[in-house]
């Protein structure tokens, strides 16, 4: 008898779960041969989507894979953004239908004037999957233990500083006296070793590598409290182009609701992350992943927005319910 890995096994039921997911989705009748005449009365069949090789594109890459957008009458075609600015910019642009981009950058951009409607929410933050991580030998074990911190994050401000702030608030830190240091997730671990920083705040699977290859701790989980089940990403068109497409935008949303429940078996999502993301398959598959959310909630949505007006990233409230496409409700 032949004796397969666990590793075999894994993408094996990931495969079967895969297989049964598109028997149920196949009489929706968004779907050709569906039922349904939706692919027919689209505006247009082909939309290019800004990535960013994060965790929280995973859907799509299943979706991809498993031919959900080409079945509906979609061609997807993924484009590669060199930063969330840059992909806001594209759609402002016309060079991109949809952009990728955290919650924090869209509702900056929107409140600055940017023209946007969300599409769909990409990603929530579970346990370990945005934290505040240290090297082993460090003396920076308890997060109430410095009252001025350097921290290391990927943007200033961004999802980092807020979510950092607000962990490190309920410890009894004076947030205006932490330093930040902006920089990519990529250099965090030189910062750590070379004592430029004290801690660094990583999101997946960059917490799992520091772990994996340094040995690093984690200091404090910074989805906890204010910021449990944290929206971390969606993805968003410009307001003109959601205007002049709305029949395939909402087709767009249904089959990647349909890829963000696939999602649900983060089995399937530590099995593609290698593919497009600078991981090998043993660290995949120890990759912490948080919750893909298969609706937009502008309640969820507005939460964030909220938080950044009291941490002063707004000036005046963001009603997020103005962002979200006609009918969209809780």
């Amino acid at each position: 008898m032949v004796r397969r890995g666990p590793g075999a096994a894994r993408r094996a039921a990931a495969f079967l779960i895969s297989a049964l997911t598109l028997v149920a989705t196949a009489g929706c009748s968004f779907l050709p041969g569906g039922g349904g005449s939706q692919a027919q009365q689209v505006e247009r069949n082909t939309l290019r989507i800004g990535v960013l090789p994060a965790v929280d594109v995973a859907p799509l890459r299943l979706a991809l894979n498993n031919k959900l957008f080409e079945n509906a009458g979609l061609q997807i075609d993924l484009v590669s953004e060199s930063s969330e600015a840059d992909g806001l910019r594209q759609l402002d642009a016309g060079t991109l239908d949809v952009a990728f981009a955290s919650n924090v950058t869209l509702f900056k951009n929107a409140a600055a004037g940017q023209a946007l409607q969300l599409q769909a929410e990409a990603y929530q933050a579970g346990t370990n999957t945005m934290a505040l991580v240290t090297l082993p030998n460090s003396d920076y074990t308890d997060p109430s233990a410095r009252p001025a911190p350097r921290i290391a994050v990927d943007s200033d401000p961004g999802v980092g500083t807020l979510t950092t702030r607000s962990v490190l608030s309920t410890v009894g830190i004076d947030t205006t006296k932490i330093r930040f240091t902006q920089m990519p997730f990529g250099d965090m671990t030189d910062a750590l070793k070379n004592g430029s920083v004290d801690a660094a705040w990583m999101v997946e699977p960059y917490i799992t590598k520091a772990q994996k290859q340094l040995g690093a701790k984690i200091l404090t989980d910074t989805a906890r409290g204010a910021t449990l089940n944290f929206p971390m990403s969606s993805y968003a068109t410009s307001r003109k182009f959601a205007d002049a497409n709305p029949r395939t935008l909402q087709l767009f949303r249904s089959v990647l609701g349909q890829a963000q429940q696939m999602a649900a078996n983060h089995l399937l999502v530590q099995d593609v992350l290698h593919q497009y993301v600078d991981v090998d398959i043993p660290t995949a598959a120890l990759v912490s992943v948080g919750v893909y959310p298969t609706s937009l909630n502008p309640v969820r949505l507005q939460r964030v927005a909220d938080m950044m007006e009291t941490a002063g990233m707004l000036t005046t409230r963001l009603d997020v319910q103005q962002l979200m496409p006609p009918g969209t409700t809780t």
